[in-house]
C-alpha cells in the first residue's frame, strides 16, 4: 500500500502532513535553497531570493528555526552579525529541493504552456 490512500500519512494532524504543509509554504523551499551552501545573513539572503520582503523573510526563518530546520547564530561583535545556516535536519531537504528545482528547470515552459 502506497500511503496516499484513506488512512495513509498525510491525515490532517498527521506528522508527514504538517511537515508537507511547512515545506509547501511559498518562500520556504526557495529560502531553503538559498541556505543550502552554508550560512547566510538577512540581507544577503534577500539579495539572494529576490521579490521576498524583510518582514516575510524574517517570518519564513523564524518559522524554520522554530521547526529545527534552520539555526539562526548571532555573532557577538559590534555592529552585531546574524548569520542563518540550516540544521542538519534541514540539510536532508537540499537534495531533494535540488532534484525539485531541476525539475522545474525542465518543466517550467510546459506548465506555463499548459
Amino acid at each position: 500500500m502506497s500511503g496516499y490512500g484513506p488512512g495513509g500519512q498525510f491525515l490532517a494532524d498527521c506528522p508527514a502532513r504538517l511537515a508537507v504543509e511547512l515545506i509547501a509554504d511559498k518562500w520556504t523551499v526557495v529560502v531553503l535553497a538559498g541556505l543550502s551552501r552554508g550560512p547566510v545573513r538577512h540581507g544577503e539572503l534577500i539579495d539572494l531570493i529576490g521579490g521576498i520582503s524583510r518582514k516575510v523573510l524574517t517570518q519564513t526563518l523564524r518559522r524554520l528555526q522554530a521547526h529545527g530546520l534552520v539555526r539562526r547564530h548571532a555573532h557577538t561583535e559590534a555592529p552585531p552579525r546574524v548569520e542563518y545556516e540550516l540544521t542538519a535536519l534541514g540539510a536532508t531537504l537540499a537534495e531533494p529541493i535540488h532534484v525539485l528545482a531541476e525539475w522545474a528547470r525542465a518543466n517550467g515552459e510546459a506548465v506555463l504552456d499548459a
